[in-house]
């Protein structure tokens, strides 16, 4: 039987798969079309620069111990422990992305194009770090995987959503027939994802503001993915 804290938390993660299922907003949708258009105006460089971090990011998600750091975890922890010991690694990260996020935005297109692989790092960081405070062992082949699927989820466009929110809601059978993740199609959705405010943090000077701001909210939108993600997974969707 759930306690009062977890029934809230379960109908508030019941509330967010039936939003990510909903079509995008008008707004959204037009933004996407911008977006793309964008996208044949934003040097290769950059282009290239985002590919190569988000293949060399799953490579060390899923092989190595890059984005593994030493936290405390208990394992008698009760979901209201966890989400609050979730609560202070997120505020530690989102410091650590606005920081990064100023900094490079103040350098323009240089140190702005320096931002993708640093965010990226971020918020791997944060994802695993959460992983192991809701109690999943990210020692574990298919829970880096399930941490990728998370990431997939909080970046995707809506096409790509529906399939990995079924796959992330169905994962104790999903993660038998899924051996590996399509970086090339990743690096796509993140990209388009973000391409809006993160072109404009490559304006000298105002890119310092965004920067701070866009990288907060980005792992706002990742840390409610995740949260809701491992709510019900802990709770049996």
């Amino acid at each position: 039987m759930r306690t009062p804290y977890e029934e809230r938390k379960y109908q508030e993660a019941l509330r967010f798969v039936k939003g990510m299922e909903k079509r995008s907003s008008i707004v959204q949708r037009k933004s996407k079309v911008i977006q793309t258009t964008m996208n044949n105006w934003v040097p290769e460089r950059i282009h290239k620069v985002v590919s190569g971090s988000v293949k060399q990011m799953i490579e060390l998600s899923l092989t190595g111990s890059h984005y593994i750091y030493p936290i405390q975890v208990k394992d008698a922890w009760t979901l209201k422990e966890r989400e609050e010991q979730v609560k202070e690694r997120l505020k530690y990260y989102k410091r650590t992305a606005a920081l990064e996020g100023a900094g490079t935005g103040a350098g323009g297109i240089v140190l702005g194009v320096a931002d993708f692989p640093l965010l990226l790092s971020i918020k791997m960081k944060f994802l695993f770090d959460t992983a192991r405070i809701y109690g999943f062992s990210v020692e574990e082949y298919e829970e880096r995987l399930f941490v990728l699927h998370v990431f997939m989820l909080a970046f995707s466009s809506d096409e790509k959503r529906k399939e990995v929110l079924r796959r992330v809601l169905n994962w104790s059978n999903e993660k038998e027939t899924i051996k590996d993740v399509d970086w090339k199609t990743l690096q796509l959705e993140y990209r388009d994802s973000i391409d809006f405010v993160k072109m404009l943090q490559l304006i000298p000077g105002f890119g310092a503001f965004v920067g701070a701001w866009a990288n907060t909210k980005l792992l706002e939108q990742l840390a409610e993915t995740a949260q809701n993600a491992y709510r019900l997974r802990l709770m049996g969707y």
